[in-house]
């Protein structure tokens, strides 16, 4: 197991070498299926992303309980809210949403979530969260009532991803949205990664081997992919070489 996955991102970055994570929205994952479908990613992604903008109360607590039974990957909740946080998984990233302007997402989650964390043993990673237009109303956007930046914007992006940096985040996590029509553009991708000195983490709307490469060779140290292995758990088999 790996003793710090903040730790471990950030060596790979120096070393050049490109991460993959599966989110896992634990509202649309058939626990019944958790052996196959941990079967289908233990040898093929670095890690376990659990979370979504909306889940059902204990959900996630069962299945990354359910995860750490089936699979040694590192688990890290991707939080909707603090009611996502659990014990159970090794990391969380602490997420602020940067690009939009609802102190809820910005601050007032994160105060809500202090006693839970306080007493935990979860790695905290700080990390800016930004929302990037990715052709229709994700459901980030509607449940933080929030604007994506457009993504033709790249001087707003980029200014917004060094700001969270400069602000002491960790990670800077640019998100094109569940389900997004299109992925974050590469060349928004390329400045933002040029400006930055910290991992970057790309998702929302990846569904091809071509969009993959794309995006790590453009700078992205993580690229998460969810709503396309949620579709069809075989693509792994088909977008990694």
């Amino acid at each position: 197991m790996i003793n710090s996955i903040l730790k471990h991102i950030t060596e790979s970055k120096e070393r050049g070498e490109k991460l993959l994570a599966i989110l896992l929205d634990p509202d649309k994952v058939n626990i019944e299926n958790i052996a196959t479908l941990t079967e289908k990613i233990n040898r093929k992604i670095d890690f376990i992303f659990v979370g979504g903008s909306t889940v059902s109360e204990g959900v996630t607590d069962n299945l990354v309980r359910l995860l750490k039974q089936n699979s040694s990957l590192p688990i890290v909740i991707f939080p909707g809210d603090h009611t996502q946080i659990t014990n159970d998984a090794d990391a969380i990233l602490f997420l602020s949403l940067l690009s939009g302007d609802n102190p809820e997402y910005l601050i007032n989650q994160q105060i809500k979530s202090v006693p839970l964390l306080h007493k935990s043993q979860l790695e905290i990673i700080p990390t800016g969260y930004i929302l990037i237009n990715g052709g229709n109303e994700s459901s980030v956007q509607r449940i933080s009532n929030t604007r994506p930046i457009e993504n033709t914007n790249v001087a707003l992006a980029v200014n917004t991803a060094v700001a969270g940096m400069y602000m002491g985040k960790q990670l800077i996590y640019l998100e094109a949205g569940s389900g997004a029509r299109n992925p974050v553009p590469m060349s928004l991708i390329k400045k933002v990664s040029e400006s930055l000195t910290i991992p970057l983490i790309v998702g929302g709307g990846i569904r091809t081997q071509h969009q993959l490469e794309n995006a790590f060779n453009n700078g992205a140290d993580v690229v998460v992919i969810g709503t396309a292995f949620e579709e069809n758990n075989e693509i792994l088999d088909t977008i990694i070489s």
